[in-house]
């Protein structure tokens, strides 16, 4: 039995870490587009999805980059998912028909059943997928457990970590 609490069992994402995985999620989009194998825009969910969407804007080169910005959490605490600042509206025509919706992590699915609403026909890409929210996603990269707490660098801070098994 653990008394860990269950956001302490931790996957740690270096910047590092989070660029090669971008750039992977980019390659595994390479040519999947609508328009002979091209994207019409990237959108990317703020504001996890902002930095994964600029990596693969950058590596697949689509120029016309946007945002939706969708509040889902309250620090670790989901909440039902609003819509804070929708996209420009030429990017949802066609049901958003080419357009790359961008975000770092799908855990429970909340944030991306509320866009895909808005974009039925848009491409969903995130680079990490939890069970519950992977079957939501169109690609992805990295799979974790339901359980696991994602800290993305632009969380964390560097400082002291008690060991695992304690102080001896």
């Amino acid at each position: 039995m653990s008394d860990r609490l269950p956001h302490e069992k931790g996957f740690h994402v270096s910047w590092d870490q989070l660029h090669r995985d971008a750039r992977a999620l980019a390659w595994r989009l390479d040519g999947k587009g609508p328009d002979d194998g091209n994207w019409r825009a990237v959108v990317g969910i703020t504001r996890g999805g902002l930095v994964p969407a600029a990596i693969v804007a950058r590596e697949l080169d689509i120029r016309t980059v946007d945002t939706i910005s969708i509040k889902s959490y309250s620090h670790q605490d989901q909440r039902a998912a609003q819509v804070l600042k929708p996209t420009q509206a030429d990017l949802m025509e066609n049901g958003g028909e080419g357009v790359l919706i961008v975000d770092d992590l799908v855990d429970t699915g909340n944030t991306l059943k509320l866009v895909r609403d808005l974009f039925p026909k848009a491409q969903f890409a995130t680079v990490y997928a939890k069970p519950m929210g992977a079957p939501l996603v169109d690609t992805f990269v990295t799979e974790v457990s339901q359980d696991t707490w994602i800290f993305f660098p632009w969380d964390m801070a560097l400082q002291y970590v008690q060991p695992y098994r304690g102080t001896d």
